[in-house]
């Protein structure tokens, strides 16, 4: 049973609330996971009051929950603890309204959660402290991304860090509360059978994939000055790699766990200037089918410059100076208008020192993150008949029905609870987000000045034909 808190999110008439947040704090309360005590109060510009809110928010969650989980009696139940203030967070005098509306809390956690764009972090986190309500029990959220550069990322850092201590800091990225990526540390630190191969020695190689079907959606504002780097790869992407290639900590909390991520990411071999040419690959999405619906070219999407040469799709060879990973190429790819919805982490291993049979394939293990949760390991076996013929099989643990009397949680449902519970293990410390940075902005730099146009890729396919040969020069394919 979770503690009793306000919870204050704004942006609450966005996407990312009724859809996202709203929803999973639903299931949280169905499931009896929220304390009696916990409020939720949502904020936004629109001029609703508490009736008008609330049919908002019935109407999208329905949408969200599936019908078998949706209880008129369970929502109403739920609607008691969800209230709606109107309010212009870039005004300061809006939040002495708020300090009034909500009251004193002494003592009493209070969770700001920040569904906005990132341009208004900053003000929000000074409002809240001049009207009184960033107190010792104040925790704030922030969503990626956080700022659009280095330079922007400190500022922003330094800016939350004078009223917030960085305890009470949580910066989320929801792929770090999918079961499946959780399933990769229970994976690697408690099954004996990986650990001594999990290294150089043995792997060929890593690549990591998320790929939507997707164009920018309503996003298109924000898409064209951030793209698939800023938007994807600069957080997600990079996450994953650290949970793939970190050590061991020495104990499973939220400081030991984030020191390794950060030590990988300290790591990374930089990639300036001119190697950008062969060591990532930019593409732009045009005019093509998926499912067989047209659907337009970038350029002709919503809120989209027509000359604009941002990247919807971005691949990078990326590599890890330390003793375990020296050596090994970790591919990493992302894009928009791709073939199929997925998310994987595919683990090459390398072949046997000497070929007995006349046909043999490496072993792969395959992390699906999305749409299906489930990790197999690739294996050679004889098939059944005269001679040593061999097919590859699959040793599969699908999650989904290894643990069927089970509802799988939501990214969302797992990160909020943790929040209010005050764990913050599966959140992003200041100094991760800045080696990210750190890491990513020279790439920028070098696109700047030397790979200014990305290469077009029809909707529909996985990407540009650069992106193939980039990975076919040095002897690899992409997994499919």
């Amino acid at each position: 049973m979770s503690i009793s808190c306000d919870m204050l999110v704004f942006g609450g008439t966005g996407d990312l609330t009724l859809h996202k947040l709203l929803p999973a704090l639903y299931h949280l309360h169905r499931d009896g996971r929220l304390h009696a005590d916990v409020r939720i109060l949502a904020l936004a510009r629109k001029k609703l009051d508490r009736d008008g809110y609330l049919a908002l928010a019935e109407r999208h969650c329905r949408a969200q929950v599936a019908r078998a989980d949706f209880s008129h009696d369970v929502w109403q139940a739920f609607a008691e603890r969800l209230d709606y203030f109107a309010m212009d967070a870039t005004q300061r005098g809006e939040f002495v309204r708020l300090a009034h509306h909500i009251g004193q809390a002494e003592g009493r956690v209070r969770v700001y959660y920040l569904a906005t764009a990132p341009d208004l972090f900053e003000p929000i986190a000074a409002h809240l402290e001049s009207a009184g309500l960033a107190g010792a029990e104040a925790r704030i959220v922030l969503e990626k991304p956080i700022g659009h550069s280095l330079d922007s990322a400190l500022a922003i850092n330094a800016a939350i860090g004078t009223v917030f201590a960085e305890p009470r800091i949580y910066r989320i990225d929801h792929y770090l509360g999918k079961e499946t990526v959780q399933n990769l540390m229970a994976l690697r630190f408690a099954n004996a059978l990986f650990e001594p191969i999990w290294r150089a020695g043995h792997i060929d190689h890593v690549q990591i994939t998320v790929a939507e079907t997707l164009g920018v959606e309503n996003r298109g504002g924000y898409y064209d000055r951030a793209g698939a780097m800023r938007d994807m790869l600069q957080n997600h992407l990079l996450q994953l790699l650290c949970l793939v290639a970190m050590e061991a900590p020495v104990r499973f909390d939220a400081e030991a766990v984030r020191n390794e991520k950060v030590k990988v990411l300290e790591a990374l071999k930089p990639i300036t200037g001119m190697d950008v040419m062969d060591k990532t690959v930019r593409g732009q999405y045009g005019a093509g089918q998926i499912g067989g619906h047209d659907v337009p070219a970038y350029y002709f999407e919503n809120a989209i410059d027509n000359d604009s040469d941002t990247e919807t799709f971005v691949a990078v060879q990326a590599e890890i100076d330390n003793w375990r990973w020296a050596g090994v190429p970790f591919y990493l790819r992302t894009g928009k208008r791709m073939a199929r919805k997925r998310s994987e982490i595919v683990i090459t291993f390398k072949p046997v020192p000497h070929l007995l049979f006349k046909k043999g394939e490496t072993n792969r293990l395959v992390i699906r993150l999305q749409p299906e949760e489930s990790i197999s390991l690739q294996l050679m076996a004889k098939a059944p008949g005269k001679g040593m013929q061999l097919e590859q099989v699959e040793l599969d643990l699908n999650l989904a029905s290894a643990f069927s009397s089970t509802r799988r949680w939501d990214a969302y449902e797992r990160l909020l609870l943790d929040v209010i519970e005050g764990d913050s293990t599966l959140f992003m410390r200041r100094d991760e987000v800045e080696a990210a940075w750190r890491w990513v902005d020279p790439i920028l730099r070098g696109w700047h000045g030397y790979y200014r146009k990305p290469r077009p890729y029809p909707a529909g396919h996985d990407g540009p034909e650069q992106a193939h040969q980039f990975i076919e020069r040095q002897g690899r394919k992409w997994w499919h």
